[in-house]
């Protein structure tokens, strides 16, 4: 099973983030630009939330706010559920089927690395039981 270290090497996205004190209008256009769901936000170098579609639909909209008079701290999530690179793949499915969440930092020495989705897990999933069932067709032919 590959490690979250294999997952991020793999990954050719660059990590888009944004500060609390950027407008939400600000991080919606940055999520529809770089086609995602999430941004992680970041001061002073450090993690300090993520922002996601669904918080601006439970905290903007529904709320009856403007995304362009508030700001991400207003509505970012800030209590994070985090993994590092020697984590697995299994391991962070199962983070985030218990959590109930769609974005995993990944965090080395205190230090953010990358972000990890259920998207990037569930395709990892997929390429791994495509080896599998090949290398049992060809064990059945042989």
């Amino acid at each position: 099973m590959k490690t979250v270290k294999q997952l991020l090497h793999g990954k050719t996205r660059e990590l888009c983030t944004v500060t609390s004190g950027t407008r939400v209008f600000e991080a919606l256009k940055r999520m529809a630009e770089n086609d995602i769901g999430a941004l992680l936000v970041v001061d002073n170098g450090k993690l300090a939330g993520i922002i996601s579609e669904r918080d601006y639909a439970r905290k903007v909209i529904l709320r009856g706010k403007s995304s362009h008079d508030t700001l991400v701290s207003e509505i970012m999530t800030e209590r994070l559920v985090c993994v590092q690179p020697k984590n697995t793949v299994d391991e962070c499915m199962a983070l985030m089927t218990d959590k109930r969440i769609r974005h995993l930092p990944v965090l080395e020495d205190d230090r953010l690395v990358g972000v990890l989705s259920i998207g990037d897990l569930v395709k990892e999933t997929i390429s791994d039981q495509e080896i599998t069932i090949k290398q049992l067709e060809s064990y059945i032919h042989s």
